[in-house]
């Protein structure tokens, strides 16, 4: 693109750091065998946020010949701009039309931006059915946590990447190279890459096909993300992120992310240290950020919180944990972390009674969660968030009412502490969000409470966490969450109903201000079905599931039994205690990495 074009679509947006491209440590090579387009279907302070986005940006660049650069779901400005110059989408690096990349990858991270992969593809003038696509057309995959059920974005991808991509996504890319160098078309490429463990080809599924996750097992060697590019605005998580362990071993019955990255991995003390120094060192950030499912459960945390602290506080770089574990060691922790700077804590007793934790496998206490409060208070914080979910299967009003009375429990605990030994004031918020069933956890088969139904739970807890001092309620509802349930255990009759919300004008769904609720129900209602019974529909755990082809190594016989179990209210103990045979026998070995 020339730069008096570009300089056109720059005056006509809102935001140009968006699409300008060259922050610092970005990388543009001139010369190589394959492109790559990291493609993340939301905006740019969201996608640059995402740490798989940057692990796989410096591992496809760390390839001879392989050039990988970004774009980012244009915001609704600056896709007005592109249309009324009649320009394609392009990369940030060196403003190349999409179209002209051999690879357009997608990370998939919320159903809700499944639109935007059509408007990036649309504006790249990419045709949109993957059995519409010419030879001359990118290669278009995806990959990311939504993918554990491909169905219902399977007709636009030519591939899907499912499980760890780093080791994946540089095989998929040698093939590609081979494939040029080869001359060999795309029928047989697709051949190849569907011989790849992980790599499911949607057109060449049969009845046979079973698509088994990959895993990468060593985490302490695996690449990670260099030297991290920072943004020229502010982006959603603006700090160095370091992930320290992949999996979790807690259970939770409703957490898909805690079955789908089991076996646990975690990464060294001394890598991580290393990584601190290297990245704070060629980024100027001052904050880092410790990232896995459960943060608390790493093995190592209690030492390496301190330690990092010590070593970096002369330059007044505190550390986030954005995962607490609720246990003995934390008030040592908190008296540590609060040393630099005091920011929000968050714990997530998930249900407010202890039957309905019980029945999710939440292996907390409601003394544990005191304990933990009480010694954050204690420790000089002030500002607690308690996350909970509403709809959960067999939840009662009880269950909703015990919310607003662990609420009153923590913020009495604050009142009650010497007015020398607290902060000024109390901001307890009590973060509600509403129950979606997703593939592959022991709740898979449950359907989603009815609208009308969390609304008046909604309404019940409001009502009880009145008069709680310092107590703010944070729930809100709407036709999204249905969406996200229904397209979470899809199959591939919504790819229709996607395309259509798509042409009625459907994009940035996850974002108010554009989310359109009445064009959704009319693409629904077009292709003769309703999101209302996808959403609500419960399954038989012996009936076949639409994702059923996908391996994701946790056997669906496991997943089954902890249904049971939940429906009794029995718990089971974390991973680490006892391994409780989810893999199976055939994955035995795999299992148990570590």
């Amino acid at each position: 693109m020339d730069q008096t074009a570009f300089n056109r679509l720059l005056a006509r947006v809102e935001k140009p750091a968006r699409y300008i491209g060259g922050e610092w440590n970005s990388i543009i090579k001139d010369d190589a065998e394959v492109r790559f387009a990291l493609l993340f279907p939301d905006v740019y302070e969201i996608g640059m946020s995402h740490l798989g986005s940057r692990i796989l940006y410096h591992a496809l660049n760390s390839v001879d010949g392989v050039a990988c650069e970004r774009a980012f779901a244009p915001w609704p400005d600056m896709e007005a701009a592109l249309r009324g110059e009649g320009l394609p989408l392009f990369s940030l690096e060196t403003k190349r039309p999409l179209g002209s990349f051999d690879v357009l990858g997608f990370s998939l991270l919320y159903e809700m931006c499944y639109t935007n992969i059509l408007q990036m593809l649309d504006l790249a003038g990419v045709p949109l059915m993957a059995k519409d696509r010419a030879e001359s057309d990118p290669l278009v995959i995806c990959g990311g946590p939504c993918v554990c059920n491909p169905t219902p974005v399977a007709p636009f991808m030519d591939a899907v990447l499912i499980g760890d991509g780093e080791e994946m996504t540089l095989e998929l890319v040698e093939a590609v190279r081979r494939a040029k160098q080869s001359g060999a078309g795309k029928q047989a490429l697709l051949k190849e890459l569907s011989g790849i463990r992980g790599i499911y080809v949607p057109s060449l599924k049969t009845d046979e096909t079973i698509v088994v996750r990959r895993i990468v097992k060593d985490l302490d060697k695996a690449p990670f993300t260099g030297k991290p590019i920072v943004p020229y605005l502010n982006i959603v998580h603006d700090r160095v992120a370091l992930e320290v362990m992949r999996g979790c071993t807690r259970g939770c019955r409703f957490c898909q992310a805690g079955y789908i990255y089991r076996p646990v991995r975690e990464r060294k003390s001394e890598t991580v240290m290393e990584l601190a120094r290297q990245q704070i060192g060629c980024t100027g950030y001052d904050e880092v950020s410790l990232l896995s499912l459960s943060t608390g459960d790493y093995s190592e945390v209690h030492e390496l919180v301190p330690k990092i602290i010590r070593e970096m506080e002369a330059g007044k770089v505190s550390v986030a944990l954005p995962s607490l574990r609720v246990d003995s060691e934390l008030a040592n922790d908190l008296s540590v972390m609060q040393t630099v700077r005091k920011a929000g804590l968050t714990f997530a007793p998930e249900a407010g009674t202890q039957r309905l934790r019980d029945v999710i496998n939440k292996n907390v206490t409601e003394e544990d969660i005191l304990r933990a409060t009480q010694d954050a208070f204690s420790a000089g914080w002030s500002s607690v968030k308690l996350y909970f979910m509403i709809g959960l299967p067999t939840e009662t009003d009880e269950d909703i009412l015990g919310i607003a009375q662990l609420a009153r429990a923590v913020s009495r605990q604050f009142y009650e502490l010497p007015k020398e030994k607290r902060g000024k004031g109390l901001r307890l918020n009590v973060s509600v969000s509403t129950f979606v069933p997703k593939p592959f956890t022991a709740f898979q088969w449950c359907g989603q409470v009815p609208a009308e139904e969390i609304k008046r739970k909604q309404e019940l807890l409001r009502g009880a966490l009145k008069g709680v001092r310092g107590a703010e309620l944070n729930c809100h509802y709407s036709l999204l969450s249905v969406l996200e349930a229904a397209f979470s255990r899809g199959n591939e009759q919504l790819a229709p109903v996607l395309l259509r919300a798509y042409e009625l004008g459907c994009r940035f769904d996850a974002w108010t201000e554009h989310f359109r609720p009445a064009a959704w129900s009319q693409a629904f209602a077009d292709c003769g079905l309703s999101e209302e019974t996808y959403a609500r529909r419960e399954f038989s755990p012996e009936e076949p599931l639409a994702w059923d082809f996908v391996d994701m190594l946790v056997t669906k016989a496991y997943l089954r039994q902890e249904y049971q179990r939940a429906l009794c209210g029995e718990t089971t103990p974390d991973c680490r205690e006892h391994c409780n045979g989810c893999f199976g026998a055939r994955y035995e070995t795999d299992c148990r990495l570590s």
